[in-house]
């Protein structure tokens, strides 16, 4: 479900569980034992990467709704921990996002260091038939809220004021538009999105490395305090929003939109 590809000393953790990726305990798993490992494995950086056309889909809801509560807690768990480790690790890291990447997937890139996203396809690309690329923390329009932790690391990058634009609007929006807001640092063609990252990163890793992670620790400790609070992540309040009458009419849904209902 992980593959680890070597560039180096940059150490690529592509997700691999067709059709998208969707993140289960074991995949989520598999990736935070990976991020805290890098450093004593050799590695100097890292970069995250999926399919071509999609990074992940996010939290996998067919499994989540047909499994219950406990499932749920295990899984949201799991989640804030790959946050954490991104929020922790010693490690520059790059989200290489070289296709769609709605809800957990758009939260997760919130935790690199930089995010590189593939310009949407254009005729005669295959991929155009699903549209634009789009990103987005779309997690109001399925029936759930954004606990602050999240809501924390979105408004880190983007500012207050848009930041809550777009969570209450519960929007997805084009790699181009998440390029305007901030939510993207760069975009480049599909087939280039690892190799831009693996370049950014060459150029950061070619400072000084004591005082650049020292900087970076410091600059960053903020952003690993708020994962760090249990209150921030809410999750006796998310459990409970989630088994709500009107969450769960929304989740399925959506689930019978994607013929999985």
């Amino acid at each position: 479900m992980l593959e680890r590809i070597s560039h180096h000393g940059i150490l690529e953790l592509r997700l691999a569980r067709p059709p998208v990726n969707a993140l289960e305990q074991g995949l989520l798993g598999e990736l935070r034992d990976a991020i805290e490992g890098a450093p004593a494995a050799g590695a100097r950086a890292l970069v995250l990467s999926g399919s071509p056309g999609i990074f992940t889909a996010g939290l996998d809801l067919p499994y989540l709704v047909g499994n219950g509560v406990d499932a749920v807690e295990a899984t949201w768990l799991a989640f804030g921990q790959v946050c954490r480790a991104l929020a922790a690790s010693p490690l520059l890291s790059v989200a290489a996002i070289a296709g769609h990447n709605p809800a957990g997937g758009a939260v997760i890139s919130l935790y690199c260091d930089y995010r590189i996203m593939a310009r949407s396809p254009v005729a005669p690309d295959p991929l155009a038939a699903r549209g634009p690329f789009r990103t987005g923390l779309n997690e109001v329009a399925v029936g759930l809220f954004v606990p602050d932790a999240i809501q924390y690391a979105l408004k880190r990058l983007v500012g207050a004021h848009r930041a809550e634009r777009l969570m209450v609007a519960g929007a997805m929006f084009t790699a181009e538009e998440a390029a305007g807001y901030g939510m993207v640092d760069e975009l480049a063609p599909m087939a280039e999105v690892t190799a831009r990252a693996l370049a950014w990163l060459d150029g950061m890793l070619a400072l000084p490395q004591a005082a650049q992670r020292e900087t970076r620790r410091i600059a960053r400790r903020d952003l690993l305090e708020s994962i760090d609070d249990p209150a921030r992540l809410d999750l006796p309040r998310f459990l409970a929003a989630w088994q709500t009458p009107e969450t769960q009419a929304v989740l399925r849904e959506v689930l019978a939109r994607l013929g999985k209902g």
